[in-house]
């Protein structure tokens, strides 16, 4: 079964459309018109091992926010369409992730049961342009419309970008080993309930 899903969201403020496959090797081509969001999609593209094909027109002239946060969105729903029933995944994943001055831990559960644990300061206001503020917004949105209970702590770290960027890579490596399948237990669903 192809694990793929592809998702268009059209609204007063931004046109998106999302493609992935997640059962690809991490290739990606994202572009949103803003410039850091697209760095850190490609490290979530990269290290989830998802390909990922996203495009966004937003009021950008307003600010980043509605791009940032309908990326989000679409991305989330986009995951819950290509996981299916979740027959056969691990279901958890967690990462450890240090980057230079930076170490950032994201633990998380495919339950579809959203919710948002989070705990990372960003010294800085800005990352060039970018608002450090918007990074909690994309992931918000992603744990909302991904099902996601989702985990994310900051441990240490003083530079906003090396932070920001290891915990899209925390939140990527912990994606890949959720989405995995289980080699024991390849035709279940892996809750007592029997449904996730």
């Amino acid at each position: 079964m192809m694990r793929t899903a592809k998702i268009t969201r059209k609204t007063a403020e931004t046109e998106i459309s999302v493609e992935i496959n997640l059962d690809g090797t991490g290739t990606y081509d994202n572009e949103t018109g803003v410039g850091f969001f697209d760095h850190m999609l490609d490290q979530l593209s990269r290290h989830a091992l998802i390909d990922m094909t996203v495009r966004a027109k937003g009021d950008l002239h307003v600010d980043d926010h509605h791009t940032v946060e309908d990326v989000g969105i679409a991305l989330g729903q986009a995951l819950t369409q290509a996981m299916g029933d979740k027959t056969g995944i691990v279901r958890y994943g967690s990462c450890l992730l240090p980057m230079d001055d930076a170490l950032v831990r994201a633990a998380l559960d495919l339950s579809a049961r959203p919710f948002l644990v989070w705990n990372l300061d960003l010294p800085s206001q800005k990352i060039g342009t970018f608002d450090t503020e918007l990074v909690r917004e994309f992931f918000q949105a992603l744990s909302t419309h991904g099902g996601i209970t989702l985990h994310i702590d900051g441990l240490h770290g003083v530079n906003s970008h090396h932070i920001t960027e290891a915990a899209f890579k925390a939140v990527a490596r912990a994606l890949r080993d959720a989405l995995e399948t289980d080699p024991r237990k390849a035709d279940a669903v892996p809750s007592t309930k029997g449904a996730l």
